[in-house]
């Protein structure tokens, strides 16, 4: 089977044409190297509604069929979280899935990469939200059950908070 003038010609200019003129190809959306920056944010929400019932990584595991390995690493951002894995894990942790995605910056969905991950943790750093000690301090609050001691308490942490802005 020979090959017709015309294939060759069209096969030697496809060849011949420049780099810019021929098709791109898309850019990945993930880097090698390191997690995007949305997985970071979503692992760390899962983190921070895990705390915040008093759940252990080995609990949420069980109720997922995960080892805590596994949950610390999508946690981390290190794996990403399925779509099905995140609406169990809404099941279990009883939220809706939107909430994973909730206080997500702008700039996550824009810049992808390393860049992103930067931002993420920076973000996260700065979240006194996210920290354990600010969830752990939240639960022991509402384990309060004598509404005016709990608000004495209240009082008392917002003065204290107040006098040393201050100094």
């Amino acid at each position: 089977m020979a090959l017709t003038t015309s294939n060759s010609r069209e096969n030697e200019n496809v060849m011949d044409k420049p780099e810019e003129t021929k098709k791109k190809r898309a850019t990945p959306i993930r880097t090698r190297g390191g997690p995007e920056a949305v997985d970071v944010h979503v692992g760390s929400r899962v983190r921070q509604r895990r705390t915040m019932l008093g759940m252990s990584q080995e609990k949420l595991g069980e109720a997922l069929g995960l080892t805590f390995q596994q949950v610390q690493k999508y946690e981390r951002g290190a794996n990403r979280i399925g779509a099905s894995r995140l609406h169990h894990i809404s099941e279990v942790l009883d939220v809706p899935i939107n909430y994973f995605f909730e206080d997500i910056s702008p700039t996550f969905t824009r810049k992808r990469g390393k860049t992103g991950l930067a931002e993420a943790q920076a973000e996260y750093d700065h979240d006194p939200m996210a920290k354990r000690e600010t969830l752990e301090l939240v639960r022991s609050y509402y384990k309060i059950t004598d509404p005016k001691v709990r608000r004495r308490v209240f009082e008392l942490t917002k003065q204290l908070g107040k006098s040393f802005a201050d100094s």
